[in-house]
């Protein structure tokens, strides 16, 4: 009966754990022709156009895991918490342990995957007057005042 609550606790951990590991899609937004900076390629108003480039300047992007780190700490934190206690506080150990394990094994898989990766925003003006704001990983052969081509997102040299 101990082991089944156990196992219970650790399944319930596990499948609270790895909600909260997921990671949304960086979302693509317009407004009145201004771009958030993140484009995904679905926003059909966006995909395609011409223009000349206006800036290009390096971010940092935002660090991704899939959470297995997260799922691994978690599983590893529960199993080290349920050897405290007994009873109720070996419940409340077990799920405090796979908590801090998760949070923690996410972080580690951030540091391992190199954190922030370094992006380009490059601003275009259109020939239509809009501005565009396209965040990509690299720049290739792109300067300012470059006549360029946007495709789902990206930015090309034309």
């Amino acid at each position: 009966m101990k082991a089944t609550r156990t196992l219970a606790a650790l399944v319930a951990a596990s499948a609270l754990l790895g909600g909260c590991a997921s990671q949304s899609s960086q979302p693509s937004y317009a407004n009145n022709g201004y771009s958030n900076g993140y484009s995904n390629g679905y926003d059909n108003t966006a995909s395609t156009g011409y223009g000349t480039i206006e800036s290009i300047q390096v971010t940092n992007g935002e660090g991704r895991t899939s959470g297995a780190g997260a799922i691994v700490g978690g599983l590893v934190g529960a199993l080290a918490g349920n050897q405290v206690g007994s009873g109720g506080g070996r419940t409340a150990a077990t799920v405090a342990g796979g908590v801090a394990g998760a949070a923690i094994g996410n972080r580690v898989e951030a540091n391992r995957n190199g954190e922030a990766q370094q992006m380009y925003s490059v601003n275009v003006r259109l020939d239509n007057g809009e501005y565009r704001t396209i965040v990509q990983d690299n720049v290739y052969d792109l300067r300012v005042g470059n006549r360029v081509r946007i495709v789902d997102g990206r930015v090309y040299r034309y």
